[in-house]
């Protein structure tokens, strides 16, 4: 009843709220037409203003009507006025007379003529306000009209609304009427049920009672007495463990979580404003573009998530291996091997950053505006950083040697356990002063950049976030070296094993909790055997794709081989080609160059022969031999000058691969014949060489059109490949649209189940409150009752 009067209540609130709603709708509309109405007569203003202004200007355009049919008629009498003039040159005074008349009528000809264009200005300006007024009474006409149509949306939807919710709110009340009625009904059934069930609670108390006191007889008078007073057999039962001892672990391991989750946040922070100022600075990206150092650091640095996430959450595997009902040693912690390995894999990241810090910060020093004591403060940070990560290579060396402790290749004694525990405490210890060495060192850096002219805000702005992540880190860092160092002496003390019951034997030699060898050799037999049965089997393939993929793999790396045949043997043509085209180009040097020689003894004789046919009219015989001679001699000289590469070129001549060198032993004469053998030799010589070098240029190009064939099809198979690749990402996006939907579905569902719960449980508490105050009304009226029927009776 208590939920149904809570209900009409908010029914009556909302039933308020929208009564409430509909009334300012209606003032709005009320308000809005009226708005209209005045808008209605400003526009019937605006009309008789302008009905009065086109009067206005009919009234003007007759008057300039009239003015210019005065103008025509005083133009008419001046005409003729000058007409008389003209007639009457004599009369000087009736020249002057009719002057005089003229000059009047200009004037006012003149004063007309002014007037009337003051006049059409006038009215063109009076006609270019009227428009600009009727355009803008009738964009504001069609805004009032609009409002006017959507608060009447607005009103006519707020009343169906309205109407709605009142039929809603009767059939919810009617719906609640007979939910009223129904567990009215169920409340008379769970009263029936509940005195049925404290009828059956009373004998069955009665029975388990019995029971009870049956178990204790047997168990006091049959059960032996387990005897716990002699150690040396004691110490053979299993011994139990300390669930205090397993509680502090849990409670330390859940600290040291946190402050897990802390340093992989800060170091994530830090890598992730360190790979925005590399984009920055020194050259930032937006604007040039930026040094590979810088671009292979910032891609380094954008891999930070794939080593911090899964250390943090193999930390968070370990901490929820820790259960209660069992003891938690370094020997059985074995989820410690993982989050070994994932922070081995993070300083392996380290020590890969590292160079390439000290390359960027190079790049910086290496800029014209780096100021000397800038360069040395980033020496120092980057001295800084190799400190921290030497710090971090260290803690990780001990890190690994605890952990290895829970494999079955451990031979660590147990004797060193307190020590890699001081020595891990070192290390945090050490990490915390080298990372407030390093903020100290950034500041300095960052102040001092941050008065050089280059500085951008952008620049800033970064810095003020590396300087705030490595405040944190310093903050974590000096956590986790306290934690570490008042957690020492518990981390580092003996497992808290207890033996069963107790000893009366005060000698020395079994004083404490003593438990013999076997027994943990035992305990350790069971740890490798439950560790082995943990480990899941690795992963098979089934024989027939194994041998079908064997197949494939054979099959593209002897494709690869041919491939790799191929390209050797035409890189070897290609090299001998190459040779040939260098040999046959200094040939063609060679042939340039005796071709010139040739010419010059051409030209030589030709002067000299010349010389003797115009001489040789009164020349002896024997003097014109002697001559011939002299020009013979002259032409050996041309071919011994120095300058046309005979005394210079000292390696040429010891070519004599081709025709040319046969042809240099073969003595020249002068006569027309051999110059034709010679040039033939020559030609043949060149249309052989020319036809093989053509055939196998043909070759060679036959080779390259069946390499561009493969490569076409090599780049179809790779288009090919990547739309496949495309299709897939599209598939994968669509599966993991698909998926998120499906998790929106089912927080959804889970969450409306969850409301379904909550209503129910609130139902069940009500109701049993309401059985609960019947049961008592009902004991009430039995105690009434009893007391009536006693005094009846007597």
């Amino acid at each position: 009843m208590a939920d149904i009067q809570t209900k009409y209540q908010k029914l009556a609130q909302e039933f308020a709220k929208l009564r409430a709603q509909n009334q300012v709708l209606k003032k709005a509309v009320v308000d809005e037409q009226g708005k209209q109405n005045v808008l209605k007569d400003g526009v019937k203003e605006k009309d008789q203003k302008i009905r009065k202004s086109e009067q206005e200007i009919d009234s003007l355009s007759f008057r300039n009507q009239q003015l210019t049919k005065r103008v025509n008629v005083l133009q008419d009498e001046l005409e003729a006025a000058e007409g008389k003039g003209k007639k009457n040159k004599a009369d000087h005074g009736v020249l002057n007379r009719s002057a005089a008349p003229g000059g009047v009528m200009n004037e006012e000809l003149r004063s007309k003529i002014e007037e009337n264009e003051r006049l059409h200005k006038e009215v063109y300006e009076s006609t270019h306000m009227h428009q600009q007024a009727v355009m803008q009474l009738q964009d504001k006409l069609m805004n009032l009209e609009g409002r006017a149509s959507q608060h009447q949306n607005v009103l006519e939807t707020a009343t169906k609304k309205h109407q709605e919710t009142v039929e809603r709110l009767q059939q919810e009340k009617a719906m609640l009427e007979v939910k009223l009625q129904a567990q009215e009904k169920e409340a008379r059934e769970a009263t029936m049920k509940a005195e049925q069930s404290t009828q059956k609670l009373e004998s069955l108390q009665e029975e388990l009672g019995g029971k009870v006191a049956w178990m204790t007889h047997i168990i006091q008078t049959k059960l032996p007495f387990n005897d716990t007073e002699k150690r040396e057999l004691n110490a053979l039962n299993v011994p139990t463990h300390d669930r205090k001892h397993q509680m502090k672990t849990k409670e330390i391991i859940g600290q040291a979580h946190t402050l897990v989750k802390e340093l992989c946040s800060g170091l994530s922070n830090l890598h992730t404003y360190t790979e925005q100022r590399s984009k920055i600075f020194p050259i930032d990206s937006a604007t040039g573009p930026v040094s590979m150092v810088n671009q292979k650091f910032c891609s380094y640095l954008h891999e930070n998530a794939s080593y911090l996430r899964p250390l943090e959450q193999a930390f968070k595997n370990f901490q929820d291996s820790i259960k209660e009902e069992s003891l938690t040693t370094l020997e059985t912690a074995t989820e410690l091997q993982d989050f070994s390995a994932k922070f081995s894999l993070y300083v392996a990241y380290l020590q890969k950053l590292l160079p390439y810090q000290l390359l960027s910060l190079e790049e910086e020093c290496a800029m014209s505006t780096c100021p000397q004591t800038l360069e040395s403060r980033n020496m120092e940070l980057h001295e800084s950083f190799r400190k921290f990560t030497a710090a971090f290579v260290k803690l990780e060396t001990y890190l690994t040697a605890l952990a290895a402790v829970s494999t079955q290749s451990c031979d660590h004694p147990q004797a060193n356990h307190r020590t890699f525990f001081e020595k891990l405490c070192e290390c945090c210890q050490s990490i915390s002063d080298v990372i407030k060495d390093v903020s100290k060192n950034y500041n300095f850096k960052v102040s001092l950049e941050h008065q050089l002219p280059t500085a951008s805000q952008k620049l800033r702005t970064t810095d003020e976030c590396v300087v705030s992540s490595l405040i944190s880190l310093v903050t974590c860092t000096g956590k986790i070296a306290n934690f570490t160092k008042s957690n020492l002496e518990f981390l580092s003390a003996p497992a808290g094993f207890r033996t069963r019951g107790h000893t009366l034997i005060g000698t020395s030699q079994f004083e404490g909790a003593v438990t013999s060898p076997a027994v943990s050799v035992f305990r350790l037999k069971a740890v490798k055997y439950i560790a082995s049965l943990s480990k899941s089997c690795p992963d098979s393939v089934p024989y027939e794709r194994a041998v079908r993929n064997q197949r494939i793999l054979l099959s593209s790396t002897e494709s690869q081989e041919g491939l790799a045949q191929q390209l050797a043997s035409t890189s070897e043509k290609i090299s001998q080609l190459e040779q040939d085209r260098e040999h046959w180009k200094l040939e063609s040097q060679l042939v340039q160059i005796k071709l010139a020689k040739e010419v010059q003894k051409c030209v030589v004789i030709e002067e000299e022969l010349r010389r003797l046919h115009s001489g040789g009219k009164g020349v002896s015989p024997v003097d014109q031999g002697s001559m011939v001679a002299q020009a013979m001699a002259k032409a050996s000289e041309v071919d011994t000058i120095p300058g046309h590469g005979g005394g210079t070129r000292k390696s040429q001549p010891q070519i004599d691969t081709s025709m040319l060198g046969q042809l240099e032993g073969i003595t020249m004469d002068f006569g027309e014949s051999d110059e034709k053998s010679r040039e033939n030799l020559i030609k043949s010589h060149y249309t052989t060489r020319l036809a093989q070098l053509t055939a196998q240029r043909q070759v060679v190009d036959g080779k390259v059109v069946n390499f561009s064939s493969e490569c076409r099809a090599l780049q179809k198979r790779l288009a090919l490949a990547e739309k496949a690749k495309e299709k897939h990402m599209e598939e994968l996006q669509a599966a993991h649209k698909n998926v998120t939907q499906l998790q929106d579905e089912l927080q959804t569902t889970t969450r409306n189940y969850e409301n379904q719960l909550s209503m129910m449980s609130e139902h069940l508490c009500s109701m049993n409150e309401k059985l609960t105050s019947q049961k008592d009304q009902i004991d009430a009226l039995k105690l009434t009752a009893k007391p009536s029927k006693k005094g009846k009776n007597k």
